[in-house]
């Protein structure tokens, strides 16, 4: 299952990411969303799990608790929406 982590505190990194959810269980992955232009956390991330009920506990145990200081959003993601590069800004 792929969970949402939101409102992260900008000095978390993907190791610390993991570890808070390595308590409910594997963890595949655990990356903390970079902004590309500043190499800055976006203030969000992803973790990966393998097994539905461990992911589940999870959420629940993490969802509005502190991690480094900030009270975090856990979810489960949703897909990702298709979005469309035609805004605006285009020139011909």
């Amino acid at each position: 299952m792929k969970i949402y982590v939101g409102n992260l505190n900008f000095d978390t990194n993907d190791g610390g990411l993991r570890s808070a959810f390595e308590a409910y269980g594997e963890v595949s992955d655990a990356t903390v969303i970079v902004d590309r232009v500043t190499n800055r956390s976006r203030g969000f991330g992803f973790v990966e799990m393998p097994d539905d009920s461990n992911a589940q506990a999870a959420i629940e145990g993490l969802d509005g608790k502190e991690l480094d200081g900030r009270q975090v959003k856990v979810n489960e993601a949703r897909p990702r929406e298709d979005r469309s590069r035609s805004g605006g800004g285009d020139r011909w």
